[in-house]
């Protein structure tokens, strides 16, 4: 949840970035824990954003940095892609850009965009891709945090939701629901396994995620047992799929947002 103390703090910076920029943000929306359903009373704010310049950024021979990112400030940590490096990733099925469209917290929206946005992502997706991400993302937690013999509680939920998943996207082969708890609901029915998870999950939020306790071997059997069920992800993906729709879909953005400029409209 976000207060609206903090709602406002946030989208008062995003309008600021607006105008120091010059560009217009066409979505912003929380990526974090918050989102996920499993934030502490500590936890920062995760807001991240994809952005438009102004026309006649993109009619020059020089190149321009494509991502803008924010000093951590405050528990904010904002930074944003701009909408060609966006639209780039999303030819490749990129999980992060298909989290942050689904978030349940947004920001701020140019009108619109994000339905028009989600019709690519119907025609762009692909789940072998999403699997290597989430697979990739499992092994090195597994790796870091796993394998010795304490672990803090919060490191759990870095090796369960992308191994939840992959579980996700085999059985449904659509895109990744964002809270976590949806994916428990859905996909953990061992009833042992999901009372440690509950129990971990509300730990988690009262607070206790830093520290360091023996590694409990039910879950660790647990997630060693689903990361070898998704061995068999395929390294070497292909994307071959068209750029042409992503050109247009940028370039009718482009258009919408400069004729809103021109009559005066408010994007925040």
């Amino acid at each position: 949840m976000v207060a609206p103390s903090e709602m406002e703090l946030i989208r008062s910076e995003l309008a600021n970035l607006e105008a120091r920029e010059n560009i217009t943000v066409l979505w912003a929306c929380e990526s974090g824990s918050r989102a996920w359903g499993f934030e502490s009373t500590d936890s920062d704010y995760d807001v991240r954003f994809i952005y438009l310049r102004a026309q006649q950024d993109y009619l020059r021979v020089s190149l321009m940095r494509d991502v803008i990112e924010l000093p951590i400030s405050n528990d904010l940590d904002i930074s944003g892609w701009d909408l060609k490096k966006a639209l780039g990733l999303l030819r490749k099925s990129n999980p992060p850009l298909l989290e942050w469209l689904q978030s349940p917290i947004v920001y701020s929206e140019f009108p619109g965009f994000r339905d028009s946005l989600w019709e690519l992502v119907e025609r762009y997706f692909c789940p072998r891709s999403c699997m290597y991400h989430y697979m990739s993302m499992a092994r090195r937690n597994r790796r870091n945090y796993l394998d010795s013999s304490t672990i803090r509680l919060k490191r759990y939920f870095y090796m369960l939701r992308p191994i939840l998943a992959c579980e996700w996207l085999t059985e449904r082969k659509c895109a990744v629901p964002m809270e976590f708890r949806t994916l428990l609901d859905e996909l953990v029915t061992e009833s042992s396994i999901r009372s440690i998870l509950d129990d971990l999950l509300e730990r988690k939020q009262s607070g206790v995620e830093l520290v360091e306790e023996p590694v409990i071997p039910e879950l660790a059997e647990y997630i060693n047992h689903r990361m070898e069920t998704f061995q068999e992800v395929v390294q070497g993906t292909e994307f071959t799929k068209p750029w042409e729709p992503l050109d247009d879909y940028f370039r009718k953005t482009l258009a919408s947002v400069e004729g809103a400029k021109g009559n005066g409209k408010v994007l925040l």
